[in-house]
């Protein structure tokens, strides 16, 4: 099924609706978004390292799904939280969990981002998975997770964010303040409304859709016809 651009108010309204009305888990969808963009990276990336930076939210969730299935697939992979543990709540927090269990590296940041610490933890790494910052964002991304972003802009390594780059606006595909130039998006369920505007297309990269499993009767409004 073909889904036309959504907004940020209609992911979440599909989201809700196939977790409350439908009774489909939100560990169930995260856990396909973290597969399915995983796959992508495993198709792409022979050997070396992968860093997951990870923020408080959903996406960051996303991001553990992710370092998860590559520890599983034999890679050199790490997340890093940025956030306090007590900030990182719901399936994110799940997520982290589970990784700890499973002995996969982590790293709770607790630490000033100066430019030479990020550059250090950047530099030694091959790919990079954005899971900061997800469709939700409203206002200017500030203190720490803008200082992780500039630090990872700076580093040029390649990227690949998780629904969209962190930092951008899902409605209007302009950074709120700062985002992340990623080399490519595994955007889920649908693109975001922002990806067609002029200029998105240098923080984006190459887009790519990535099914969650939302059933059939919650996407159909938003079918192409």
């Amino acid at each position: 099924m073909d889904i036309r651009p959504l907004s940020r108010e209609e992911v979440r309204s599909i989201d809700a609706r196939a977790a409350t009305e439908l009774g489909l888990p939100t560990l169930v969808m995260m856990e396909n978004a973290g597969r399915g963009a995983a796959e992508w990276l495993r198709r792409r990336v022979v050997e070396g390292k992968v860093l997951v930076v990870c923020g408080p939210g959903n996406n960051g969730g996303d991001g553990g799904v992710v370092a998860r299935h590559l520890d599983a697939w034999g890679f050199d992979v790490q997340a890093v939280w940025f956030a306090r543990p007590d900030q990182i709540r719901g399936d994110a927090a799940v997520q982290r969990s589970v990784l700890a269990r499973s002995c996969v590296a982590q790293l709770d940041w607790d630490r000033p981002a100066t430019p030479d610490l990020l550059e250090a933890l950047f530099e030694t790494q091959d790919w990079v998975v954005d899971a900061l910052l997800g469709t939700g964002l409203t206002r200017p991304v500030e203190e720490l997770l803008r200082s992780v972003i500039e630090g990872l802009n700076r580093s040029g390594k390649p990227v690949l964010a998780l629904d969209l780059p962190s930092g951008l606006d899902a409605d209007t595909g302009q950074p709120r303040g700062v985002a992340v130039r990623a080399t490519a998006t595994a955007t889920f369920v649908a693109p975001k409304l922002g990806f067609a505007e002029p200029g998105s297309r240098k923080y984006t990269g190459e887009v790519f859709v990535v099914e969650i499993g939302v059933p059939s009767v919650v996407l159909e409004p938003f079918r192409v016809h």
